[in-house]
């Protein structure tokens, strides 16, 4: 699997643009005066692979991603899964933040990110 420098920068604008729709979400929840709800590591990686879907459909060609790269991030992601939501949850319970949708997104892609990041030293 293939993980270049360019393909992780492209994986960290996606994910900074979730973050930031989740941001906007609760915001526009609050405004209303709703909570929000439930919101676990599992649907953050599941958010991710439906916009890498999407983008990989859309414009995967054109920024260097190819049609095997969703399998390969599924796959990756079914690997690291149980690491991520012990990181997240420590870290969700050590923090006085609520657990809201964009810090779940939020240190979900973080700790994504870190285990991505070894994996391609690993594979080097």
């Amino acid at each position: 699997m293939g993980f270049s420098e360019c393909v992780i920068e492209l994986l960290r604008g996606y994910m900074q643009d979730l973050v930031e729709q989740a941001k906007q979400e609760e915001q526009a929840l609050c405004s209303f005066g709703y909570t929000t709800p439930p919101y676990r590591v599992d649907h953050a990686i599941s958010d991710l692979l439906a916009i890498l879907d999407d983008r990989i459909e859309s414009e995967g060609v054109q920024v260097g991603l190819a049609i095997e790269f969703l399998h390969e991030m599924w796959t990756l992601c079914n690997e690291a899964e149980p690491r991520i939501q012990e990181i997240v949850w420590l870290e969700q319970h050590l923090d006085d933040q609520p657990c809201s949708k964009a810090r779940t997104r939020e240190l979900t892609y973080r700790a994504l990110l870190a285990y991505l990041e070894r994996y391609r030293r690993d594979h080097a």
